[in-house]
C-alpha cells in the first residue's frame, strides 16, 4: 500500500455505490487522515451503465468485472455495494488478495456465508489486513452519544430496548419484483434489509448482545409484475395483457421479542408496509437512572431523561448533538448547524481509514456481523417454528495462520 494514499476500487455503483462514493470524495476535505482516499475505479456489470457512473460519482476508472480491481496492484481496499449474493465470493477473494475489505450490510445471505466471511476476515487480520461492515447509523452522533451515555452510567442497568424501522415503499401491489424481493439475491427481506441496522444498533449502544429472540414474518403481497427488462414477453389473459408475475420469496416485515445479555427485555419491528413511513428508525432505551430516545427524523437531536433529577424539573429533555466535543462533530459547523445522512458515511470512511493507517481493527468487524447474521437467522427459524423461543449461540471463529 502506498505510504500516502489508500486506493479504492469499488463493486456496485446504484444506492449504497453513490452513497460510498460521496463519502468517499468527502472525508479528506473534512478530516485531517493519515491516509488520503484515492477513488482508482468501480466495477459493474454494464459497461455504459458503469462508464457513466463511475464519471458521475468521481471514480478515475470503470470495468466491467470486480475481479479485475482485486487482481490490481494499485487498489488496497475493495468497497462491496452489491446484493448480498455476490459479498460473500467478493470480500472472500479480496482478504486472500491482501486487500482490505469494506462490505455493506448485512454481510452475507446465510450464516454458512457470514461465518466463511468471518474466518477469512480472521486469517487476513495475522497479515495485518482489515475489514469492516457497514453499520452507517452507528456513525451518527446523536447515535454515538448514546452509546457514550450508556458507557458512562447515565442509564444505569438497562431493562428495556424498543426499536423500530418502518419504511412503505412497497406498500402498491404494483410495485416490481425487485432483487431486494428475491432471497436468493436478497438472502431475507425487510428483516434483513433493515431488521439488521436496528439489531446491530441497538447492541452497540447498548454494549450487549441478543442471546434469543422469538419471531413472527409475513409477506403479504406474494406476487408481484416482473421488471420490464425482465418479463420481456407479457403473459395473456381473458381479459387482455398483463406483465409477467413472479413470486416474493422473502418477509415483508418481521417482528420479534429479544432477551439482552445483562438481562433487559428488547422488542424490534421491521417493516417496508408501514404505510406513510419512509425512513422512519427509532430506539429507545430505559434503564435504572434514565432513558433515551433516538429518532433518525431527527437525526441531530437526542432526548434524554434523568431519573436522578427530581422535582418539578424531572422530565425529557432535547439535546442537540451538534457541539464540538460532540463525536464527530468537530470536524464540521459551528454549534446549532446540522448535518444529514449522507455524513454517517463520511464518519464510517473515517474511522476505516484510521484503523487502516494505525494498524488497529475497524468496528464492526465481521465478527460483530456475523452475530447479527446469528439473530436474524433465529428470528426466520422461530417465525418458522410458530414463534417459539430460539437462543443464539455464541459464534466461534477459526483463524488459521
Amino acid at each position: 500500500m502506498s505510504t500516502q494514499e489508500l486506493r479504492v476500487g469499488m463493486v456496485g455503483y446504484a444506492f449504497m455505490g453513490a452513497a460510498h462514493s460521496q463519502a468517499w470524495r468527502t472525508v479528506n476535505r473534512v478530516f485531517d487522515l493519515p491516509l488520503r482516499a484515492s477513488m482508482v475505479a468501480v466495477a459493474g456489470r454494464h459497461t455504459a451503465k458503469v462508464a457513466a457512473a463511475g464519471a458521475r460519482l468521481g471514480w478515475a476508472e470503470s470495468v466491467t468485472d470486480w475481479r479485475e480491481l482485486i487482481a490490481r496492484d494499485d487498489i488496497d481496499l475493495i468497497d462491496v455495494c452489491t446484493p448480498g449474493d455476490s459479498h460473500c465470493e467478493i470480500a472472500i477473494a479480496a482478504l486472500r488478495a491482501g486487500k482490505h475489505v469494506l462490505c455493506e450490510k448485512p454481510l452475507a445471505n446465510s450464516v454458512e456465508e457470514a461465518r466463511f466471511m468471518a474466518e477469512a476476515a480472521s486469517r487476513a487480520r495475522i497479515h495485518g489486513v482489515r475489514a469492516m461492515v457497514g453499520f452507517n447509523y452507528r456513525r451518527v452522533p446523536a447515535v454515538a452519544f448514546l452509546r457514550q451515555l450508556v458507557a458512562d452510567g447515565r442509564l444505569g442497568e438497562i431493562r428495556h430496548v424498543r426499536a423500530v424501522y418502518l419504511q412503505d415503499w412497497i406498500t402498491d401491489p404494483q410495485f416490481p419484483l425487485v432483487w431486494r424481493l428475491q432471497r436468493d439475491k436478497a438472502g431475507s427481506g425487510a428483516l434483513g434489509d433493515i431488521g439488521a441496522h436496528i439489531v446491530d444498533l441497538t447492541q452497540y449502544v447498548t454494549g450487549e448482545q441478543i442471546t434469543g429472540v422469538s419471531g413472527l414474518t409475513e409477506t403479504f403481497v406474494r406476487e408481484r409484475p416482473l421488471p420490464a427488462e425482465a418479463s420481456g414477453l407479457s403473459a395473456s389473459t381473458g381479459n387482455g395483457v398483463r406483465p409477467a408475475t413472479g413470486p416474493v420469496t422473502v418477509d415483508d416485515a418481521a417482528v420479534f421479542v429479544a432477551r439482552l445479555s445483562g438481562g433487559g427485555l428488547a422488542s424490534y419491528e421491521a417493516t417496508r408496509f408501514a404505510t406513510g413511513r419512509k425512513n422512519a428508525l427509532r430506539v429507545e432505551v430505559n434503564g435504572s437512572l434514565g432513558s433515551a430516545v433516538f429518532d433518525l427524523e431527527r437525526l441531530n437531536e437526542l432526548e434524554f431523561y434523568d431519573a436522578t433529577v427530581r422535582g418539578p424539573q424531572q422530565g425529557f429533555s432535547r439535546i442537540l448533538v451538534t457541539e464540538a466535543d460532540h463525536p464527530y462533530m468537530s470536524a464540521w459547523w459551528p454549534a446549532g448547524h446540522i448535518i444529514g445522512y449522507e455524513h454517517s458515511f463520511t464518519h464510517q470512511m473515517r474511522d476505516l481509514i484510521e484503523a487502516i493507517a494505525t494498524g488497529t481493527d475497524p468496528a464492526p468487524s465481521f465478527d460483530d456481523a456475523l452475530q447479527v447474521q446469528l439473530v436474524l437467522d433465529a428470528v426466520e427459524r422461530s417465525a418458522a417454528a410458530g414463534s417459539g423461543w430460539t437462543p443464539i449461540a455464541v459464534p466461534t471463529i477459526q483463524a488459521l495462520a
